[in-house]
């Protein structure tokens, strides 16, 4: 597999080179100020679903490490929970947004989390640079 660092100069392709410069001009503050610090991320359950936006984060993490930066992913779940839950017959209960968690929902949540949503994170960053656990 390519190196997910290198950009290749033909994807930049369809960009104006002052826009592209102007990119460059805004991230540099930042690429200079979180270098070597950790940064975390939320990756919600939602943007989950979309592969191609998924793919987009797991290259993002890729970039931001490029960059030097050290990025802690926080991931959510509430929709692949909410499918396997659904698969199982169980109904959600849901109080004031909040999803109500009774021991065979926590059950189910740890289940998807750490045996699905994890995994898929974690293999997504991993097919660009092994470095995510």
């Amino acid at each position: 597999m390519a190196d997910e660092r290198y950009v290749d100069p033909e994807a930049l392709a369809g960009i104006d080179p002052a826009m592209r410069a102007g990119i460059l001009v805004e991230a540099l503050p930042y690429i200079q100020a979180f270098s070597g610090k950790i940064v975390v991320i939320k990756f919600g359950g939602n943007a989950m679903v979309d592969d191609a936006l998924a793919h987009s984060f797991a290259a993002d993490i890729v970039l931001l490490r490029a960059v030097g930066m050290k990025p802690v992913v926080v991931h959510g779940g509430g929709p692949q929970i909410g499918e396997h839950l659904d698969k199982l017959g169980k109904q959600t209960e849901f109080r004031d947004g909040l999803r109500v968690t009774d021991a065979e929902t926590l059950d189910v949540a740890r289940m998807v989390l750490t045996g699905r949503v994890n995994a898929d994170i974690v293999s997504a960053i991993n097919q660009r640079e092994r470095v995510a656990v």
